[in-house]
C-alpha cells in the first residue's frame, strides 16, 4: 500500500519531502502555537487577538502599534465583537525612497464571536502603549445561577 500517490518529480524533486514534512507538522502540531490565524481569504487575520473568559466576563486584547485611539472603532451586538480602524501611512518627503515597507497600513476590520451574549452598555476599553484591552460583561440575567435543591 502506498502512502502517497505517484508524484512527478520532473518539476519539483523536493515535492515529496515537503509533503512528508507537512504531514509531520500536522501530526505533531509543530509551530501551531505561533501560526497566524487565517481569515476566509487565506490571509492572516488582523488584528491578532487573545481572548479569555471568567464566569461573568470576557477579556480581549490586541496589539495595534501605530494606530491612534481615535482611529479605533469597537462595536458589540449580541455575541459578536467587531474591531475596526485604520493605520495611517507615515508622512515621508517627496524625495524619500522606501527601502523596506513591511508594516501594513490602511483600514482593518475583524469580527470575533464571543462565548456568550454581551451587554453593550457594560463594555470597557483601554488603549495604552499600542495595546487595546477590552472587558465585556455578561448580562446579569444570562449569568449562571445556583439553584437550591430542597429536600422533601
Amino acid at each position: 500500500m502506498m502512502l502517497y500517490p505517484s508524484i512527478s518529480y520532473s518539476r519539483d524533486p523536493f515535492l515529496a519531502m515537503r509533503r512528508l514534512q507537512d504531514e509531520f507538522d500536522r501530526a505533531f502540531a509543530f509551530d501551531r502555537a505561533f501560526a497566524p490565524v487565517l481569515s476566509e481569504t487565506g490571509r492572516a487575520a488582523y488584528p491578532a487577538v487573545n481572548m479569555w473568559q471568567s464566569e461573568n466576563s470576557v477579556a480581549v486584547t490586541t496589539e495595534l502599534p501605530g494606530v491612534e485611539p481615535d482611529d479605533i472603532e469597537i462595536s458589540v451586538k449580541d455575541d459578536t465583537l467587531t474591531l475596526s480602524g485604520e493605520r495611517k501611512a507615515p508622512e515621508v518627503g517627496d524625495k524619500a525612497a522606501w527601502h523596506m515597507r513591511e508594516r501594513p497600513v490602511g483600514k482593518f476590520a475583524r469580527s470575533i464571536r464571543l462565548p456568550f451574549r454581551v451587554n453593550p452598555d457594560n463594555v470597557e476599553a483601554q488603549f495604552a502603549n499600542g495595546v487595546l484591552q477590552i472587558e465585556l460583561q455578561r448580562p446579569q440575567e444570562d449569568r449562571p445561577r445556583r439553584i437550591q435543591v430542597k429536600a422533601a
